[in-house]
């Protein structure tokens, strides 16, 4: 049992991170994630001492958040042409890329909580017919440098083993069998480990083998 959000604006969205993941001093009071920013979440939310309690905050779904990142960016200015004053597609996802990019990494910058970021994946095929893997988000930018921002990729799959029953299972490493993505930077964790999320995060911080 935990305590859950459900978050239906873009706004809101960037104001809860802001509280979770407190100030960033690199950024101006006027910015997102600044300390200006922060002051006025806290003045809203109350203090985020009240964080305290939460060892591990999950955002489920990525997937949903980019969508409603997407429907916020079509409504802002820089989503315009300046000549033409209607829509510009690649402003709108160029601004969609700086925001969930911004977004994401100012979670995982979260000090002293676990942060899992939970999305589907979509299963396509290459210019050579050979089927690969695609995180489910709006939007090229956010998908392409995600891998690179967080500390661990996780994929929950289910295998059928030659003998024996179907069972679910986490795969872990970026080399694997099955083609799936995945990353440690924790270098603890192996190809396959057990479908239990607590036992996994005890490992990565468990000593190294």
């Amino acid at each position: 049992p935990g305590d859950e959000i459900r978050i239906r604006d873009w706004e809101v969205a960037r104001d809860l991170a802001a509280w979770i993941g407190g100030a960033n001093p690199a950024m101006r009071d006027d910015q997102s994630y600044g300390p200006g920013h922060f002051a006025r979440v806290c003045a809203a939310f109350g203090p985020a001492s009240q964080l305290d309690k939460y060892d591990t905050v999950f955002v489920d779904s990525i997937s949903v958040a980019s969508r409603i990142c997407l429907q916020w960016c079509k409504g802002q200015s820089q989503a315009q042409s300046d000549r033409t004053g209607k829509p510009d597609l690649r402003a709108t996802y160029g601004l969609l890329g700086q925001e969930m990019i911004g977004w994401l990494t100012h979670l995982q910058h979260t000090p002293a909580k676990n942060i899992w970021l939970v999305g589907l994946l979509d299963r396509k095929l290459d210019d050579f017919g050979k089927p690969f893997f695609s995180m489910q988000i709006e939007g090229s930018k956010t998908g392409l440098e995600l891998p690179g921002i967080v500390d661990e990729v996780v994929t929950l799959t289910e295998l059928r083993p030659e003998k024996g029953d179907p069972f679910r299972a986490f795969i872990c490493t970026t080399i694997n069998d099955f083609g799936l993505p995945a990353k440690d930077r924790s270098g603890r964790l192996s190809m396959i480990e057990p479908a239990h999320l607590g036992r996994l995060m005890a490992k990565i911080r468990g000593p190294r083998p």
